[in-house]
């Protein structure tokens, strides 16, 4: 259940939510587990095969569906929530979303939901218990709840940098030539238990070497570090449901071939040109624009192939999305990673990532880890 305490948090999230229902003309939010039903419920559920879906309509009660044995993650709530459970026979099932649908009266109204995380299995029994409905996407409504942080959801994600920064210094010594990318991968996900994070990560760590580090979303392999060789490490730990994402770039052993320095020195000088353009009121485009122009000067613009950062907070990809042509204007409490990059295919890549936060009068940097190019012998 939600900690004592935080009861009030709720209370005001949920009523942010009510208002932009209406504002947004949405009759009922229709949530299945994730970020946002916790962000608004306090409630931990994982998804399994069996059904859970929370319900939020203006001037009624929410609701909540869920089995049997979930049904204590609910008792002692300090808020008021309708609780609808079912059994085992999953022929039993639907009778709980009907009489969930019945007591908020929604059977012919607009239903918002996530569609990037509605799940067919929540959505076959809601679309049965309210078939008159229409359901459409709650997307950018829950983005503009969720995309501004509070000092609370702050301070979290503060700890949650702090955590993955001492969890990256502990394993630090370890990484040297003949050590492989997955050996890493286990030490580091080991000192991020060790040093605080939640046990479940918000991704697990990315640690490629070599060629492999070309390639930004690489899965660590038995691939043996050699000396002269780029080696990215991209990584997050977890701490009170918010988490942090950072990546660096090292050598192995020694420097590695000139061209490999020079990106190197190119993408540390995007990232820079990015923070400096990171303000109230400037475009999320500017900011991806001026980390590219950067990397497109020196002449590796085909080589930037992602974003400059997309957003952080609950999930580690959330608004905002710090892309070419997103006109949104950024504001104090957005919090968002800048993380330019040159892939070399074949040879190497490097990426410099960074968690910030929108302040008033500029911009934040959670994360102080040094950006420029170490040597690791």
């Amino acid at each position: 259940m939600p900690q004592i305490g935080s009861e009030l948090r709720l209370l005001h999230r949920q009523a942010g939510l009510i208002e932009k229902l209406r504002s947004w003309g949405i009759d009922t939010l229709a949530l299945n587990a994730g970020p946002s039903m916790t962000y608004l419920t306090g409630l931990h559920f994982h998804l399994s095969e069996r059904p859970v879906l929370a319900l939020f309509r203006p001037d009624f009660t929410p609701a909540i569906i869920l089995p049997e044995l979930e049904a204590a993650k609910v008792e002692g709530l300090q808020y008021p929530l309708q609780v609808f459970t079912y059994g085992e026979d999953p022929k039993t099932w639907e009778d709980a979303f009907s009489e969930a649908i019945y007591s908020i009266d929604i059977s012919e109204h607009s239903i918002g939901i996530e569609i990037r995380r509605m799940r067919v299995l929540e959505l076959r029994f809601l679309e049965k218990a309210a078939s008159q409905a229409r359901f459409i996407s709650a997307e950018e409504l829950l983005a503009d709840l969720r995309m501004y942080k509070d000092a609370t959801e702050i301070e979290s994600m503060r700890m949650a940098v702090k955590i993955a920064q001492l969890a990256f210094k502990a394993t630090l010594p370890t990484i040297k030539p003949g050590i492989t990318e997955r050996q890493i991968a286990a030490e580091l996900t080991v000192q991020l238990l060790n040093n605080g994070s939640l046990p479940e990560l918000p991704f697990s760590p990315i640690v490629a070497s070599g060629p492999n580090s070309a390639n930004p979303h690489a899965t660590p392999t038995n691939r043996t570090l050699s000396t002269g060789d780029l080696l990215i490490i991209d990584w997050g730990a977890s701490y009170n449901d918010y988490i942090s994402d950072l990546t660096r770039t090292f050598a192995i052993g020694s420097k590695p071939e000139s061209e490999l320095v020079d990106i190197a020195a190119i993408v540390e000088k995007a990232n820079r040109a990015a923070h400096n353009r990171t303000a109230p009121g400037v475009q999320a485009g500017e900011v991806d624009h001026a980390a590219r122009e950067v990397i497109e000067r020196a002449g590796y613009g085909q080589y930037f192939i992602h974003r400059t950062g997309h957003g952080l907070g609950m999930e580690s990809h959330e608004e905002p999305y710090i892309r070419a042509g997103n006109d949104l204007l950024l504001a104090p409490g957005m919090t968002f990673t800048i993380e330019p990059g040159i892939y070399l295919p074949g040879r190497g890549g490097v990426r410099i990532e960074d968690d910030v936060i929108v302040t008033e009068s500029g911009i934040e940097s959670l994360s102080d880890l040094p950006r420029q190019l170490i040597v690791l012998e």
